[in-house]
């Protein structure tokens, strides 16, 4: 096989408000609950059933830590796209594993989902760490950017529906 791909894409809630941190060097970290659902109906009973998978987030990049510091919460609905890192950690002498979806400095994406009253924004709700390894800037929830001349759109006419 010539390369691998890492890459993790969840649309969850958050089942607590972000956990902000700061480490040793200064960097902050927020660290995210999110839980994802999936439900059926059971052929023999035909009672309707749930699983709920949770999951570790873990964000380094600075501008995704201030977007979730500042505007997520419990209940949030959330577009994560990250990778998976496994590691190792000892508690009371025993050796233990986690895995994680980590979105680093400059890899990784969130976006806020849902309207005001269910945790995401209006406009602007979103964060991406980029396409390259440079950019960290602002994203409109991971829109397309027209490559053509903006045009104005008038949103006052008349159109009765």
């Amino acid at each position: 096989m010539a390369g691998s791909v890492n890459k993790v894409i969840l649309v969850g809630n958050l089942g607590k408000d972000p956990e902000i941190r700061t480490l040793n060097s200064g960097e902050r970290v927020a660290n995210l609950s999110l839980a994802t659902s999936e439900q059926w109906r059971d052929k023999s009973t035909g009672e309707r059933k749930e699983k709920t998978e949770w999951h570790r987030v873990v964000i380094f990049n600075e501008n995704i830590v201030k977007v979730a510091e500042n505007y997520l919460k419990k209940g949030s609905t959330v577009y994560i796209e990250g990778s998976l890192q496994t590691r190792k950690y000892e508690q009371a002498g025993v050796e233990k594993y986690t895995t994680e979806i980590v979105l680093q400095k400059f890899r990784g994406e969130l976006t806020m989902l849902g309207g005001r009253d269910g945790g995401g924004g209006g406009g602007g709700g979103g964060q991406r760490g980029g396409d390259d390894d440079y950019s960290s800037g602002f994203s409109t929830g991971g829109a397309n950017k027209p490559s053509g001349p903006k045009e104005s759109y008038d949103l006052n006419d008349d159109i009765p529906f």
